[in-house]
């Protein structure tokens, strides 16, 4: 009999234009053999999460209804399809394969998950997204509203689908700082997000801000525009790209380091040395993943700091980050023992009393591209007014 492995199964698969030459043998999933008799063997396996039989049956004669008896005699009644010998006009299921009589059975049952179903229509959407949808009400079957992910449909006879997440456009003014063909400058308010990270948010954000103001970068995913981002609470100048080539130009920028940001803080204590570099590397904090450490296994890390004015036990500092880490300045200064004042995650001093997270994105250099006006990239300086409330 035969001793087919997980490369035997993928040939078969190609010659029955299943797979293709991308797939390996990898690809083939829970590979297990049964022996019904001394005429026959079956193999079953699973392909691109679907269920497959090959049987090898030398006195099956091309009978499809043999076939199907010999598989429900051991697996049941199975919902699916014989898959026909697409090479050769002559044959019906039957494939000549290494002088052996080989026949392929596809499981296709009638219905599949709500999740799996709505991942084919919606492909656009990861599969977590679609659950989180599912379990929040967005998902409908035949006008019903569902939320189960196991629920099981019929993709031929259900009307499956999902709402769109309504925004919320009470935050669609901000104020614009400059605005060309390329890019757009906003002066971005503390409590609002650069982007969402998935899509059951339903706020306005900044994203959303620059799409409709012509942002085709991205355009149509969370992320419109955005080639940089400033945290919820930080308010200040935030620059977008209206085209792939200004993004390109922008994120160049950003990642060699050649734009130069200040930001303004108010910070416990008064630092000293009361100006210097932290030179610190960041990672990310396996005990809590949304948050990050200074770590000597994390990525290089530089801030330049310096005390403006002192008051109170409190200092208005100026902050000019070298490097860009997520969360880089808040971390830094907590480890210095001088957190931002109003920093929820990483101040263990923060008290309810504080309006905001006290930091601000003040300016911010950087060259944009040429645009009807300038047929040169021109280097420019964006500014934001320190916030009223920036006081000791």
């Amino acid at each position: 009999m035969a001793k087919f492995n997980s490369g035997d199964i993928l040939k078969i698969l190609r010659k029955f234009n299943i797979a293709n030459e991308d797939n390996v043998p990898r690809n083939i999933e829970e590979l297990k053999k049964v022996q019904p008799d001394q005429f026959s063997e079956i193999f079953s396996f699973k392909f691109n999460n679907n269920k497959f039989f090959v049987i090898n049956d030398g006195t099956a004669e091309d009978d499809e209804q043999y076939i199907l008896e010999l598989l429900k005699k051991l697996f049941g009644d199975l919902e699916g399809k014989l898959a026909e010998n697409p090479n050769d006009d002559l044959f019906g299921f039957v494939l000549p394969f290494e002088g052996k009589d080989i026949y392929l059975f596809q499981v296709v049952p009638s219905k599949i998950r709500l999740d799996v179903a709505l991942a084919k229509k919606y492909d656009n959407l990861s599969r977590s997204s679609i659950q989180k949808m599912v379990k929040n009400g967005l998902a409908k079957v035949n006008g019903r509203i569902i939320t189960k992910v196991k629920e099981l449909v019929d993709e031929s006879t259900d009307l499956i689908e999902l709402a769109e997440v309504q925004k919320d456009a009470k935050h669609i003014d901000l104020e614009i700082i400059y605005e060309d063909e390329n890019v757009i400058v906003v002066n971005k308010p503390k409590g609002i997000l650069t982007h969402s990270k998935g899509v059951l948010n339903n706020e306005f954000t900044v994203a959303d801000f620059f799409e409709l103001h012509g942002c085709n970068f991205a355009k149509g995913t969370n992320r419109a525009g955005i080639v940089h981002r400033l945290d919820r609470e930080t308010s200040g100048v935030i620059i977008g790209a209206k085209n792939d080539t200004a993004a390109k130009k922008l994120q160049k920028q950003f990642s060699e380091r050649t734009t130069k940001k200040e930001y303004i803080a108010i910070v416990e204590g008064v630092p000293n040395p009361n100006k210097a570099i932290i030179d610190l590397p960041i990672a990310r904090n396996n005990s809590l993943p949304s948050t990050f450490i200074v770590n000597a296994k994390g990525k290089t890390a530089q801030t330049k700091y310096e005390v403006l004015e002192s008051k109170n036990n409190r200092s208005l500092v100026k902050l000019n980050p070298k490097t860009g880490r997520t969360h880089q300045l808040r971390v830094h200064l907590a480890y210095i023992k001088h957190p931002i004042v109003g920093d929820r995650v990483y101040n263990d001093r923060y008290s309810e009393k504080d309006s905001r997270m006290f930091l601000h994105a003040k300016s911010l250099e950087i060259s944009i591209p040429p645009n009807n006006t300038n047929t040169t990239s021109q280097r420019m300086v964006f500014e934001s007014p320190l916030p009223n409330n920036f006081i000791l």
